[in-house]
């Protein structure tokens, strides 16, 4: 049975492990664990219950998935939106439903509290990801584009006022 909600202060330990991993799996530096739990904490004391950002999926009593949210307020439609920033599942997990369940369990959400709907982005050649969405229901939006500003973007735009 899949147990899905949101994260508190109390599944730091958890929240900490599962982001550890996801940075692994996507071939980043191992984060150290003090350091994680301790920004996990903070994140999770600095929530606001009507904008929670990490919802935590359990299997047999075991931290298995992770969906990654942000809430925004968009003008166009005057509907907020939720949007599915990272959606990782454990190994050992993977292919039990936990993706399904978490994505379920923000859908419910959404609809309980107003907000019309659940935007997302995927790697292009993330082709199991783009099959896991579509099964699921997922349109497909080709008229947007993915832009970052980086660390060096950040600076380069804020001016020389924010350099370190």
């Amino acid at each position: 049975m899949t147990e899905t909600r949101w994260a508190t202060v109390s599944d730091a330990a958890d929240l900490a492990l599962i982001l550890r991993e996801m940075a692994l799996h996507y071939r980043q530096a191992p984060l150290p664990q003090a350091m994680a739990i301790s920004a996990v904490r903070r994140w999770l004391a600095d929530e606001s219950p009507a904008y929670p950002h990490f919802a935590l999926a359990w299997r047999g009593g075991e931290v298995a998935g992770l969906a990654s949210v942000a809430i925004a307020h968009p003008g166009v439609d005057l509907q907020r939106l939720l949007f599915l920033k990272d959606l990782f599942v454990r190994d050992g997990h993977r292919s039990a439903g936990i993706g399904r369940a978490l994505l379920k369990f923000l859908a419910g959400h959404c609809l309980a509290k107003g907000i019309g709907r659940i935007d997302l982005t995927t790697g292009g050649r993330n082709e199991g990801a783009i099959r896991f969405y579509d099964r699921l229901g997922a349109k497909r939006h080709d008229q947007k584009v993915f832009l970052r500003f980086d660390t060096e973007g950040l600076r380069k735009l804020a001016g020389e006022a924010f350099e370190s």
